[in-house]
């Protein structure tokens, strides 16, 4: 598909559902000159502790080390390309593939192969034959403060480099302090992955589609808020605090903006303070794969898997920290029903993506605009803008050189 250079504010709907644009995503963006997040340390403490997941629509294993390292290993046999971890988690000594028996140690050096030296003489491998070269296929890994990165790029910067801008809400959440996973969803939505990340890179639509978040005031347009980007436009933080409703004419314009809802349950809404700044929800999106949340004090993780051009997988991870006490464990339980699949707010996100989805594949030729906020890509103190979408796009056609 021969894409022509549309203006900033237009996105082609081609993008969506397009194989070789999709192709080109895994080699350039997942494959590419890129931190993926993998995992969290606390879900591998144990030495020979692993966890099965995805880099783009690639299986790979984390696993850490016996010397205590974190290592990060393709899930595909280096012999017939057999995946060989088919648990979502465990500890092991080592890898072994179903089929032939070949066998990997922790860092993925190939460590046992059945009837090497042949029976009788006869059969077997030929003496020249090198294991060191037949390994599993080892990634890049950087971790920071029990967030597991993994990259096949060997020319990768730093996290601090990579993340640059966003440092401060990366850090905001990820502070040092041990953290502690509280739960685990799984969900498949019918839409191109884009989708997702451009929905939390689209504070316009919060106070519109999501009646929930506006009818209790969790999070609306005329609130004190931001949207912050980094210096490339590949990382995002949107960022709200309630209360502090500031314009009553835009208000008029928010149809679920009333005063007569009450929760029978008012806890659910009850946040307890415990960031430097007085911000109640941040929603971040960071490039490429993640997305990090704080709503109230539900915290979680979204890990995008792509399922092909036209459907992804958000698996999502609920976390908290190890000194939480059980007063703050049950809150950030509780506050967690709004989000996830089923939440009171994300179903909204789920659903009206497929709805894109549906619209724009019917409509290939054709392109969207995203013209709220000007033309710019720059970080600003309101929400009523789209640059974050540009600013993502404008990154993307230059990863992908479209």
């Amino acid at each position: 598909m021969q894409l022509e250079a549309p203006p900033i504010d237009s996105i082609p709907y081609g993008l969506y559902s397009d194989p070789e644009i999709y192709a080109r995503e895994q080699e350039r963006i997942f494959r590419g000159h890129a931190w993926n997040y993998v995992g969290l340390e606390a879900e591998i403490p144990n030495p020979g502790d692993f966890k099965r997941t995805w880099l783009g629509d690639r299986p790979i294993v984390v696993v850490r080390g016996r010397d205590g390292k974190v290592n990060v290993v393709e899930n595909v046999c280096a012999h017939r390309g057999v995946s060989f971890c088919f648990q979502e988690y465990g500890n092991t000594k080592a890898f072994q593939c179903p089929y032939h028996q070949w066998s990997y140690d922790l860092t993925g050096k190939l460590i046992g192969i059945p009837f090497r030296k042949g029976i009788g003489g006869k059969g077997g491998l030929a003496e020249d034959f090198d294991m060191s070269e037949h390994g599993l296929t080892a990634l890049h890994v950087a971790c920071r403060n029990g967030v597991i990165y993994a990259s096949y790029d060997a020319t990768m910067e730093s996290l601090e480099e990579y993340f640059n801008d966003n440092l401060y809400y990366i850090d905001r959440m990820f502070n040092g302090r041990e953290l502690r996973v509280l739960g685990y969803w799984r969900q498949r939505i019918n839409c191109n992955w884009k989708l997702m990340v451009e929905n939390l890179r689209d504070p316009y639509h919060a106070t519109l589609l999501h009646v929930f978040l506006v009818a209790f005031s969790l999070n609306r347009a005329d609130q004190p808020s931001s949207a912050r980007l980094d210096r490339d436009g590949k990382h995002g933080a949107f960022t709200s605090r309630r209360g502090g409703e500031i314009d009553t004419e835009a208000t008029k314009e928010i149809q679920a903006a009333s005063k007569g809802f009450a929760l029978q349950g008012p806890q659910l809404l009850a946040p307890v303070k415990e960031f430097p700044d007085a911000d109640t929800l941040v929603m971040q999106s960071i490039w490429p794969n993640i997305i990090l949340q704080q709503q109230l004090n539900a915290l979680a993780i979204r890990q995008i898997v792509p399922r092909g051009p036209n459907a992804f997988e958000l698996h999502w991870t609920c976390i908290g920290y190890a000194d939480d006490d059980d007063d703050m464990i049950a809150r950030r339980q509780m506050q967690a029903n709004l989000v996830g699949p089923a939440g009171f707010v994300s179903v909204d996100d789920s659903e009206v993506i497929e709805m894109i989805q549906r619209g724009v594949t019917a409509y290939n030729e054709s392109a969207g605009v995203v013209p709220m906020g000007g033309t710019g890509t720059e970080s600003c103190d309101y929400t009523v803008t789209e640059a974050p979408l540009r600013a993502f796009h404008k990154y993307y056609r230059q990863v992908m050189g479209l």
